[in-house]
């Protein structure tokens, strides 16, 4: 069952190479860290967890790009990502990505779609 899109933020939020949207959703039964940001004009979102190993990224609440505003940074491990597609772009994420979440931005806002094995904490 589809509980139908989720309302994240207002998109005057999340500004550009800016500080990120963070929220919570249920994946493969486990309460994750989720994240939305916007990265040269495009709201992206993926889950708060490195692909090198399972762990929060961000080195503040909703700061996840390196000091040059140009890479999703691990604060852990150092491996960085290319914000546009989550592709491992250095360090030790080798050619793995982060695990992207399907948004949207429209009428003034930012819309998650939940969809297979993704799901909002108040639909489970």
């Amino acid at each position: 069952m589809n509980p139908g899109p989720i309302d994240l933020c207002a998109a005057e939020d999340l500004s550009e190479h800016g500080r990120a949207y963070t929220f919570d959703l249920m994946w493969q039964g486990e309460c994750v860290s989720a994240f939305a940001l916007r990265f040269k004009g495009r709201v992206v979102a993926y889950l708060n967890r490195c692909a090198h190993m399972p762990a929060e990224m961000d080195w503040n609440p909703g700061e996840f790009l390196d000091a040059d505003r140009s890479f999703i940074l691990c604060s852990i491990h150092g491996a960085s990502y290319d914000p546009r597609n989550g592709q491992c772009a250095g360090g030790p994420c080798g050619r793995g990505a982060l695990v992207a979440l399907a948004v949207k931005e429209e009428g003034g806002r930012v819309t998650w779609y939940p969809s297979a094995g993704f799901e909002p904490l108040s639909f489970t």
